[in-house]
């Protein structure tokens, strides 16, 4: 039996839809109740551990890993990220570290599935430079942006071909290397209206968004994202993903017409 957690999130979600045009559900509990995860794992042969945007992410992912443990799992694959280092300046990446060194610490096999940066991030920044003409945002660098539907289609290779990755796979991106400037022209010429990329200082930008209501933290670790991007931590680009999908992986330009259909 396959269980998979975080399973009402957006990859979650997503994953069990494709893996049920391969195996039954059974409908269960989420990770986020660490009393309950015996029982919700209980008769468990693969677990897709999704990571989570919730705190303490990685204290409950370790938990869900020693659930998967002592259900007598076969195998924990888990969500992770291009950038997983416990030094990178992104927080979600060092956590990301943190989860995979637990996992292969472990007496079971593991995947470390290391998703390439999402392209909905776009959904938070796209509306607004479509009101105002500007992406008026923090220095950047190139990311190779990964649509969440070749993620999915990827995570479930990996759960339905078994030895298809042991440990941490390559990272699983799209092949483009695109920054903000790049997605402004792309979006002018969807538009057929100017957008323009505005650099605007670390500080300046999240006082800016602080007053406009976001909660410090919150920008903060938005911040943390810039920060690696011109560091050069997405800028990296591999062929397992497109190899495993045999196709093309989803263009940036198409992520964003669905976008802009969608409004």
């Amino acid at each position: 039996m396959i269980i998979v957690t975080g399973a009402t999130g957006r990859l979650g979600r997503q994953v069990v839809e494709e893996l049920l045009e391969h195996v039954p559900a059974r409908p269960g509990r989420d990770f986020t109740g660490p009393a309950t995860l015996d029982h919700a794992f209980e008769g468990a042969d693969q677990l897709l551990l999704v990571s989570a945007a919730i705190r303490p992410a990685g204290r409950r992912a370790r938990a869900a890993v020693d659930a998967a443990v002592r259900a007598g799992a076969s195998r924990v694959l888990y969500t992770s990220h291009q950038a997983a280092s416990p030094d990178s300046e992104f927080s979600p990446a060092r956590q990301h570290a943190a989860t995979e060194k637990y996992l292969a610490e472990q007496n079971i096999p593991y995947t470390a599935l290391r998703h390439g940066f999402y392209t909905s991030t776009f959904e938070h920044y796209v509306p607004a430079a479509l009101k105002t003409g500007q992406f008026r945002l923090p220095a950047d660098g190139p990311v190779s942006w990964t649509a969440h539907a070749d993620l999915v289609a990827a995570d479930v290779a990996a759960l339905t071909k078994p030895g298809l990755f042991d440990g941490a796979t390559p990272p699983l991106t799209a092949p483009d290397l695109l920054d903000f400037a790049d997605v402004a022209d792309i979006l002018s010429s969807l538009t057929g209206r100017a957008t323009k990329r505005v650099v605007v200082a670390d500080e300046e930008w999240k006082a800016a968004v602080v007053a406009q209501g976001m909660p410090e933290a919150a920008a903060e670790f938005t911040l943390g994202m810039f920060r690696a991007a011109r560091a050069g931590e997405f800028a990296v680009t591999d062929p397992a993903l497109e190899d495993l999908l045999g196709r093309p992986a989803i263009p940036v330009r198409t992520v964003l017409e669905d976008l802009l259909r969608s409004r």
